[in-house]
């Protein structure tokens, strides 16, 4: 790829994602594999800077960098520096100082992994960025409706629930968008960003009425941590009008997918028989996160400079 650094979807070609996506089949693989690893990157140094609270992600990252034989450098906010006041740019200074050849950051500001990139020249990576992106996840997830759909042009994915406070769903219509699919967007209106018409999605008042013709039903998660005020009456009132149950899973096609960043709110968004049914790849999303990583890593680390091929 011709970028350095991996910070929005916008950053990225549809030829890019195709790419990515190419590779990360490549990859899989090895991701699968449950101890062996590859050479392809023994030397490099990753820098896995959460700033923010993590599970899936970060072991997903921790995960792709030792399959392709990194060294992995963990640092998390609680408990170091930043928690004693360092500044973000005396934190990065530090990185630098240590000689990491890649950062993957996850922050609760939007923005973090831009102002970065401004002061290494490493690599960054995107892990998630306050309300903005999370860029391997839309591409972990284009990847699995890749392998059960085939080509995405024309294919049409239903994304139901909390969009307004979502970096997966706008890093998720964008790289859908570039792929030539159709995105249309199912949520309470108080959880529709302003001016969503914008995004290349179309917005419909009623799940019920779009799913028939869905390959993939895409539900967000309730994301309470983020809310600071009433967005809708009840937990109850959300399951009942955008929630997915088995009485909305018949609505869909047979081969259509449905799918969930994770971690879910089993009751909420999804109800337990969905999330278990054949129709869920959630689990397999899990898998393709580590292939797709990995995927990013490569792309972003392993063409080396003439100088180094000589050396």
């Amino acid at each position: 790829m011709s970028l350095t650094d991996l910070i929005s979807i916008e950053d990225l070609t549809a030829d890019e994602v195709r790419l990515v996506l190419d590779t990360a089949e490549q990859l899989k693989p090895i991701a699968e594999r449950r101890r062996k690893s590859v050479p392809t990157l023994r030397g490099k140094v990753v820098c896995n800077l959460f700033l923010e609270d993590s599970t899936r992600t970060r072991i997903s990252f921790d995960v792709a960098a030792k399959r392709l034989s990194a060294e992995v450098i963990s640092f998390s906010a609680k408990g170091s520096s930043v928690s004693k006041g360092e500044s973000f740019k005396d934190t990065a200074l530090t990185l630098d100082a240590m000689g990491v050849d890649c950062v993957v950051i996850r922050s609760h500001s939007s923005g973090a992994p831009l102002q970065l990139s401004r002061y290494l020249d490493v690599p960054i990576l995107n892990a998630g960025d306050g309300w903005h992106q999370h860029p391997t996840q839309a591409l972990l997830d284009v990847f699995t409706m890749r392998e059960h759909l085939g080509d995405l042009a024309g294919r049409r994915v239903v994304i139901v629930g909390d969009v307004l406070h979502s970096r997966v769903a706008r890093s998720e219509v964008q790289a859908l968008v570039l792929l030539g699919a159709e995105v249309v967007l199912v949520a309470p209106p108080t959880l529709l960003p302003p001016a969503v018409e914008r995004w290349g999605a179309r917005v419909a008042p009623n799940l019920a009425e779009v799913l028939p013709g869905a390959d993939v039903v895409y539900l967000l998660r309730v994301q309470r941590e983020r809310m600071h005020r009433a967005f809708f009456p009840t937990t109850r009132e959300y399951s009942r009008r955008w929630g997915v149950d088995a009485a909305r899973l018949a609505l869909l096609p047979e081969h259509a997918l449905v799918m969930h960043p994770g971690p879910m709110n089993r009751g909420v968004e999804i109800t337990g028989d969905v999330a278990d049914s054949s129709r869920s790849v959630i689990t397999e999303q899990v898998t393709n996160g580590i292939a797709v990583r990995m995927a990013v890593l490569y792309l972003l680390l392993a063409s080396r400079s003439p100088e180094e091929v000589d050396a």
